[in-house]
């Protein structure tokens, strides 16, 4: 395993041979093949469906079955009619299935995950989107509405062919496999897909070899769709280049074949698919995937720790919501084996990494990636200096620049001073990021450097911090929400003339959604009202505010644009404040002004005696930085 501690390091790496010299495979499938030829017997993949206990049944399958599974289930979607250019979507929760289906999708075609949580008109327009043929998704088990919505969402996309279902009985020992087939729920079909088992047609395929040839060209092998969606989603582009990428770099630098990760993230995100399963193939590490909604299954965060032990995990893949979680819970196992914690989606909170430091004697190393991008961009080093609050440094064979775009074009800034976060590396489909041309205009950079849209500057060390939005997302719990999602609903009320949608702080989730709105001249209406009206009109659930507020106008621009930074000063203001009385504490905020390295910061006032301590306590879980006033 090649070191990578120091921005040295990085460059040492890159000064060995350029990226297209390394001997990586070419394709999903000869990288699968040669982790099962190199570790046929090693564990590979291990599902819980339940932690009611740590010792819940589980199931596993080494390399050389994963191999035998994808091969199977990659034959089966070429049977279905599916091409290098055809869609093999999933809307999955975790399971084996799962990991199977990203990976056979990938090989046979072009694979397609979607987020079960979205609403069915979300769904559907995805697959409408990608052009999906087939959709992999759950026969109806109890406690999930996944299969409904799904069976709701095809009647709206009617050009998928064939319906794959995979059963979850299947992960349940007797007596609780007789019983579900007997409660299981029903689920009306109106759509005209062809329905199978997923299981049973895979085992009618040989899993041997493959019946087609795996074509060895850098092909597009994985559509991912970017934050909450309405209406018609940004789909992003993926090829088999920036997906090993992202495999070798884990691979290369974090783990070998002892090693064993704990994931309780959906593999319909970025963060599990890559830089976990990915890395996976490429190290031979041991995947651990407890319960098929991960960190939200039932008892995940109770046994969290006793997982560890169990397992003997050297690795758990968190964010920060997660960790949260964790810190309200007793560290009530041995977690001696655990090395690292990686977290990303989201910033972190520089007091719940010294909380979880000092409950545990473990590092965080903090990340940062994209959809856009593959993924990884980033991170801090795992065994060099971790600059909490940072996103690290760049990976191996990634340029990140930061630039500030002007009438004669882009300008590179200097060490520390903030622009526009630009990238380019092997997981960068220059030009064609998303699947509609007009949505990759004015895009990229030079030519080649993926603009983020987020803010942020590089220290001297080479290490990137994130100071802000230029896209203005608002991201709850690595979950991105598009204000305009927000304002478009609110605006469709007869007495809101205007609506700004902002990201207010929240200790658990980061953000949560915020709203604020200006009357039309002469309108009245109450809070309440409005909020029932946002929740009737807004179908993705995560994006229905938490806080509505009626203003007598609107900060503007000089061109009338809302000027979102003061209404994030006031939701600062007012959550701050907030925690603050809550606690107790004879303390306010004074003033929230612009930091060009920290971004938003809160100055606090309190009253004499009241140590710094004391504030940390209460706004330390909050992304937002804030200093106490001297007097």
């Amino acid at each position: 395993m090649a070191r990578f501690a120091t921005l040295a390091d990085r460059e040492a790496v890159e000064a060995e041979m350029p990226w297209t010299a390394r001997q990586v495979p070419a394709t999903i499938y000869g990288f699968l093949a040669d982790v099962a030829k190199r570790l046929p017997q090693s564990p590979a993949l291990t599902f819980q469906l339940t932690a009611t206990t740590a010792q819940d049944r589980s199931q596993s399958v080494t390399w050389g079955e994963l191999l035998t599974r994808v091969t199977r289930a990659a034959n089966l979607f070429r049977s279905l009619g599916v091409g290098e250019k055809d869609v093999v979507a999933y809307v999955l929760p975790n399971s084996l299935e799962t990991a199977v289906t990203l990976l056979a999708g990938s090989v046979a075609g072009i694979v397609n995950p979607i987020n079960p949580l979205l609403e069915p008109e979300q769904i559907a327009a995805i697959l409408r989107e990608t052009k999906a043929k087939v959709v992999v998704t759950l026969k109806a088990f109890p406690k999930t509405d996944v299969p409904q919505k799904v069976a709701q969402a095809l009647t709206l996309a009617p050009g998928v062919q064939t319906v794959l279902e995979v059963d979850l009985n299947g992960y349940l020992g007797f007596p609780k496999n007789v019983i579900v087939p007997l409660i299981r729920p029903k689920n009306p079909v109106s759509h005209r897909a062809k329905v199978l088992d997923f299981r049973a047609a895979c085992a009618a395929q040989p899993g041997d070899r493959l019946s087609f040839a795996d074509s060895t060209s850098d092909r597009v092998a994985a559509y991912f769709h970017t934050g909450g969606t309405t209406g018609m989603p940004k789909v992003a582009q993926h090829k088999y280049s920036g997906m090993i990428y992202n495999g070798w770099l884990g691979g290369h630098f974090l783990f070998t074949p002892k090693d064993v990760l704990i994931c309780p993230l959906p593999l319909f995100h970025v963060f599990a698919a890559y830089p976990i399963l990915m890395s996976a193939l490429a190290s031979g590490a041991h995947v651990i995937f407890p319960t098929p909604a991960g960190y939200r299954g039932d008892g995940v965060f109770d046994n969290f720790w006793k997982l560890i032990e169990r397992y003997k995990v050297t690795f758990m893949i968190t964010v920060p919501t997660a960790i949260s979680a964790l810190m309200q819970r007793p560290v009530d196992a041995d977690v001696s084996t655990l090395r690292m914690a990686i977290s990303g989606s989201a910033p972190l909170p520089i007091e719940l990494y010294n909380r979880f430091k000092a409950a545990t004697g473990v590092e965080i190393a903090e990340g940062y990636g994209l959809t856009e991008c593959t993924c990884l961009v980033s991170v801090n080093p795992i065994e060099g200096a971790k600059k909490v609050g940072s996103v690290g440094i760049p990976f191996p064979y990634t340029e990140v620049k930061i630039l500030q775009k002007t009438a004669e074009g882009f300008r590179e800034c200097e060490t520390d001073e903030v622009g526009e976060i630009c990238v380019s590396n092997p997981g960068v489909f220059e030009g064609s990021t998303y699947t509609e041309v007009d949505k990759n205009r004015d895009l990229f950079a030079e030519g080649r450097f993926l603009r983020t849209g987020d803010l942020g500057r590089m220290d001297e060390d080479g290490y990137l911090w994130i100071t802000g939005r230029a896209k203005d997302l608002i991201i709850r719990g690595g979950h991105n929400i598009d204000p305009a999602v927000i304002e478009d609903a609110l605006l469709k009320h007869e007495s809101v003339a205007f609506a700004g949608a902002i990201g207010q702080p929240d200790p658990r989730a980061g953000e949560l959604p915020c709203v604020y709105v200006e009357l039309i001249a002469g309108a009245e209406t109450k809070v309440e009202d409005l909020a029932a009206f946002a929740a009737s009109a807004i179908t993705e659930r995560a994006a229905v505010p938490k806080f509505i507020g009626i203003l007598p106008e609107l900060p503007k621009t000089a061109v009338g644009k809302i000027f979102k930074p003061d209404l994030r000063r006031l939701a600062i203001t007012r959550v701050y404040d907030a925690a603050l009385s809550e606690a107790g504490l004879a303390a306010k905020v004074a003033s929230v002004s612009e930091d060009k390295k920290r971004g938003l910061v809160a100055l606090i006032e309190a009253a004499p005696g009241i140590s710094e301590d004391a504030l940390r306590r209460v706004l330390g879980d909050y992304t937002v930085a804030w200093d106490l006033k001297k007097d």
